[in-house]
């Protein structure tokens, strides 16, 4: 069975995810993004857990691959969690293609 590119996982950039976060981030707080500082701890913002789960949805169907809660006590800030995920999204997709 041959996989298009239109239906495999794409490895995400660091930037691209931290981006992406900082949309989130401001959007559920209702707050410019240039407010959203990446190496701020995510506890700062005040998110509740059900925004938070909201947050968490939106990136696992971005990447394509469910996310542990404990990520965010590991990589408490956006900077450093975009950057785990830009290496899990890599590693993700080459597995993909090891098949």
């Amino acid at each position: 069975m041959n996989q298009s590119n239109s239906t495999a996982k794409q490895s995400h950039s660091a930037d691209a995810i931290q981006t992406y976060l900082v949309s989130l981030i401001s959007e559920q707080l209702g707050v410019a993004p240039d407010y959203v500082d990446i190496r701020e701890p995510f506890d700062s913002y005040g998110l509740d857990s059900a925004q938070a789960m909201i947050i968490v949805s939106k990136v696992e169907r971005l990447l394509g691959f469910e996310l542990s809660p404990l990520l965010l006590l590991h990589y408490p800030t956006i900077e450093a969690l975009a950057q785990r995920l830009a290496e899990e999204s890599e590693v993700s997709e080459s597995e993909i293609f090891e098949i």
